[in-house]
């Protein structure tokens, strides 16, 4: 199986910390070159000096806030014109939670611009490098939700789905130049989202924090949440040259939890 990503860069979205950087941390154990991008400069700084440099990578990373697509434009367009981007891992913190209902408009709008319009914009940018290399990754990762809506995220369903009917739409377009598409769905995962989300119910609840977690983890057929690394290595693999032939899937990595097959 080819593995290998020595000589290949790989843009990686939401990376100082979770699944964005244990990510970044596989491709780099991988031998690719790897640029993170995130709003806080000094935890980019911290996240870089973590990354392999075994294969002669030197590493980097790009300031950039997803809450501003203009920006988010300006710093990858200025990236790219002296740099080809193979390998592109689209992530970003998702929207607060909350029932549908009572989202208020400018909710959606929000997710919707942080999550589908900067992935759009930076994945224009890097594809016409991938379409002259025969070779690119677009790996977006987004939520099981796109496949059975999760309670209470309203707005993270609707923006969700919206990005993994469009991740699917470019897998169709690309494919034919050596560019695949796909999705990484994490399930319940160790990250300071899902200690926000735990926290959370554990008050609206009243019960312990550790009743919450037993409850959660009781609906997961593995009996666990899921490591960063774990969903990082789902996200690698798509990232490599072994799956050339996998082009526009949406693959849960969840424990078994997902409800359809």
């Amino acid at each position: 199986m080819e593995l290998d990503l020595s000589q290949k860069t790989a843009l990686v979205g939401g990376s100082t910390q979770g699944i964005g950087l244990a990510s970044a941390q596989e491709l780099a154990m991988m031998g690719a070159r790897c640029i993170l991008i995130s709003r806080n400069e000094e935890k980019l700084k911290a996240a870089v000096k973590t990354l392999d440099t075994t294969h002669g990578q030197q590493h980097g990373y790009l300031v950039a806030d997803y809450a501003n697509p203009d920006h988010v434009r300006e710093v990858v367009a200025a990236f790219v014109k002296d740099n080809t981007v193979h390998i592109l891992i689209n992530n970003s913190g998702g929207p607060a939670g909350g029932p549908a209902s009572k989202a208020k408009p400018e909710e959606f709008i929000a997710a919707f611009q942080q999550h589908l319009i900067c992935n759009h914009i930076i994945t224009l940018l890097v594809a016409e490098g991938m379409k002259k290399e025969g070779f690119g990754r677009i790996v977006n990762i987004i939520s099981t939700s796109v496949k059975i809506p999760l309670k209470d995220l309203g707005v993270s369903n609707t923006i969700r789905g919206a990005v993994a009917s469009w991740a699917k739409t470019m897998a169709n377009e690309l494919g034919q130049f050596g560019i695949t598409v796909n999705n990484v769905l994490p399930g319940a995962t160790g990250t300071e989202r899902l200690d926000t989300i735990l926290t959370n119910k554990s008050a609206k609840t009243g019960k312990s924090r550790e009743e919450v977690e037993q409850e959660m983890m009781g609906e997961i057929p593995a009996r666990r949440f899921g490591k960063p690394e774990e969903i990082a290595a789902m996200v690698a693999f798509l990232a490599s040259p072994a799956a050339a032939y996998v082009n526009g899937t949406s693959i849960p990595v969840d424990g078994g939890r997902t409800g359809s097959i």
